[in-house]
Order: structure tokens, then sequence, then C-alpha cells
């Protein structure tokens, strides 16, 4: 499992569902990501590995070739799994310095639960 690279999100968040699901039907050819709510035993798992302040960060997580990830800069990483034409934007969203791009993360992070309902199960496959 820890080859290959996940994406963990808050099991209960509406936005989180769909932007995997958003990701996952626009990966790129050959790309393969894996979904985990973070509350899972396998997330809990991945998680425990990190360094204490990654551990701590209340966040989305994106492992990828065994580096962590959080906040803005996992966000803007998922692009990397893409086609190219989202793939490109990349290197735009990184110009942005990375406190801006967390103050935009942790504001849509607060008041997801108001603007997206809260799904009655978790959708994200397990595979």
């Amino acid at each position: 499992m820890s080859e290959r690279d996940f994406l963990l999100l808050d099991g209960d968040c509406g936005l989180c569902h769909r932007l995997a699901t958003f990701l996952d039907k626009r990966l790129s050819r050959g790309q393969d990501i894996g979904y985990r709510p973070i509350n899972s035993e396998d997330a809990q798992t991945m998680i425990a590995k990190l360094p204490q302040k990654y551990q701590d960060a209340d966040s989305v997580y994106l492992i990828r070739n065994g580096n962590a990830y959080i906040r803005s800069a996992a966000g803007i990483r998922c692009l990397l799994y893409m086609k190219w034409y989202y793939k490109m934007w990349f290197p735009l969203f990184w110009l942005i310095p990375l406190p801006i791009r967390d103050i935009g993360y942790r504001l849509i992070a607060k008041y997801r639960h108001k603007f997206f309902n809260r799904p009655k199960e978790c959708l994200f496959r397990i595979d």
C-alpha cells in the first residue's frame, strides 16, 4: 500500500466528496490515486507515520511518492494527477505564496459544511 499515492479527505464533507469524484473522473492516463476518509484505520495508520506537525494538522493530506503534503500544497499537487489541461495550472498556482494559499484553504475549510451537504455515507472507493 505504501507505493501507491493516497488522498486523505474528510469522510463526512460534501466538498471533499465532490473533489474526489471530480479528480477521479479526470485522471490522466496511467495515473492512480487512492482515496481514504481521514478517520479510517488505513488513513490513521498513514498519518501516524508522519512527523508530529503533520499529525496535528487536521487537514487534507496527500501522500505522493512517499512525501506528505497538507492543506493547499496537497490540493494543488492533485492537479499533477489530472489531464494536461488541468495539470498546466499547477505552476501558476504554485507561484502564489504558501501563507496566502493556506489562508484561502482555511477559509474554505471553515465554511465548507455551510455550502455543501454532508453525505449520508462515505462514498470514497476503497481499493
